[in-house]
């Protein structure tokens, strides 16, 4: 008789464990969407602005597979995780903090500040993602991720919902908010986390920053094979299309105060009905992937979200930007929609790529999504900053809609060869058969 006891699962333990991932996404959240209108203070070029804010991205890329390999060997009596978490939570929430008042004093020590910040929430990301597969049987890490993954979303709607209006208030108080947040959950997380979880493993290697490290260095060439060449273009799309997005994402504030001169809370609050329409249709987009097939509900979104980016700076042809409180609601209606589109893009890319290779190539191809999707996140605030700068602020839409419908053509050519292979594959075997 199997005596073994069932694994257990603490939806508490959980929740104390993704408010490392709340505080942390909240942060980023609001970095992204504040951090580029305060070095507008300094520096008026947005390509340059962006190229700053790319830098999370590179040092994410560069150190936290390192940083994540080494908590995996890492003994101490406090564990491998903890270390890292007690470096880098307090550092990253008082330097957090620091911001606003470093942006009083000169641009030098803004950016020695910011630097600063960033290395330190490098040093927790990868351990503090980890502590949910360190605690959770592998049979419950699906429901474990989902309570994470809500938390995250949360963590962003309270950003740009909650700390946007407190920016307008004092510029100081959405960070110091946001730091006393991100204390809060590394006290909880000092006392909550086991020193020797149960289940503890290799877990750096299901880390974005990981997949996308190796691939670069051990992958890439294998894409030139005839044999990849659908696989290169599904890739070419997701590459294009997240160049869109996260340009999008950094520079959408500095188009709505700049040019729509609109609040710097209003704007940051209008761009929270983006995050809170991903956040609420991510589930419905992933049943519905599952009914008509992850690539065409991709086609729906990358029709529509560039149709919906174009219209948004045509809006003050049809709605008068100083009737501010009606543009401001049509304004929000439409980034609602375009958050339901880009649901229906983002929720099945991974499966998709995931599924490209079968069972025996998983790993291989989510390193290379990782790859291609956080290249464009380093790339893509600067260059669609610099077409700010050179055609004007309206064009980071138009730029980004470009983006989503060349990613179109590469997605559905990527996917007919890799059809069409697969078919000739079917009919092949059924001949040998017979």
């Amino acid at each position: 008789m199997n005596t073994q006891s069932a694994p257990t699962f603490s939806y508490k333990k959980i929740a104390a464990i993704g408010s490392g991932f709340f505080a942390l996404t909240m942060i980023w959240t609001f970095y992204n969407a504040y951090m580029p209108l305060i070095l507008g203070d300094f520096i008026e070029s947005r390509a340059i602005r962006g190229v700053i804010m790319g830098l999370d991205n590179l040092l994410a890329v560069l150190l936290i597979p390192l940083i994540g390999s080494w908590s995996d060997r890492l003994q101490s009596p406090l564990g491998n995780r903890l270390p890292f978490i007690i470096i880098g939570m307090p550092i990253a929430a008082i330097f957090f903090i620091l911001i606003p008042y470093s942006a009083t004093v000169t641009l030098w020590l803004l950016l020695l500040i910011d630097v600063i910040f960033l290395l330190a929430m490098t040093v927790y990301r990868a351990p503090v993602i980890a502590l949910m597969p360190d605690h959770t049987h592998p049979s419950k890490r699906s429901t474990a991720n989902g309570v994470i993954n809500l938390m995250g979303g949360i963590g962003a709607i309270m950003a740009l919902f909650l700390l946007s209006n407190l920016f307008i208030i004092n510029r100081a108080f959405p960070f110091i908010v946001a730091g006393i947040f991100l204390m809060l959950s590394f006290i909880l997380l000092y006392y909550i986390v086991d020193r020797k979880p149960p289940y503890s493993s290799n877990s750096n290697d299901s880390l974005e920053e990981t997949q996308a490290s190796l691939s670069f260095s051990h992958s890439l060439l294998k894409l030139k094979e005839k044999q990849y060449r659908g696989h290169l273009f599904i890739l070419i799309a997701i590459f294009l299309y997240f160049i869109g997005y996260s340009g999008m994402e950094a520079q959408f504030t500095v188009y709505a105060v700049e040019y729509l001169q609109l609040d710097e809370n209003v704007a940051g609050m209008t761009l929270g009905f983006f995050s809170l329409s991903f956040v609420l249709f991510a589930i419905p987009a992933g049943i519905l992937g599952s009914k008509l097939g992850k690539a065409p509900t991709m086609f729906i979104g990358l029709i529509a979200l560039p149709l919906l980016f174009i219209l948004i700076p045509l809006l003050p042809l049809f709605v008068s930007v100083t009737s501010n409180h009606s543009f401001v609601i049509i304004l929000q209606a439409v980034l609602f929609l375009s958050g339901i589109a880009w649901a229906f893009i983002n929720v099945q890319a991974y499966p998709l790529v995931a599924d490209l290779g079968g069972v025996h190539r998983i790993g291989f191809f989510t390193g290379l999504y990782y790859l291609f999707s956080m290249a464009s996140s380093i790339i893509a605030p600067g260059l669609l900053g610099l077409f700010m700068d050179f055609i004007g602020h309206s064009s980071l839409f138009y730029c980004a809609a470009i983006t989503f419908i060349i990613a179109f053509y590469f997605l559905k050519k990527g996917h007919t060869i890799i059809s069409s292979h697969h078919h000739h594959q079917q009919l092949t075997s059924t001949d040998v058969q017979g």
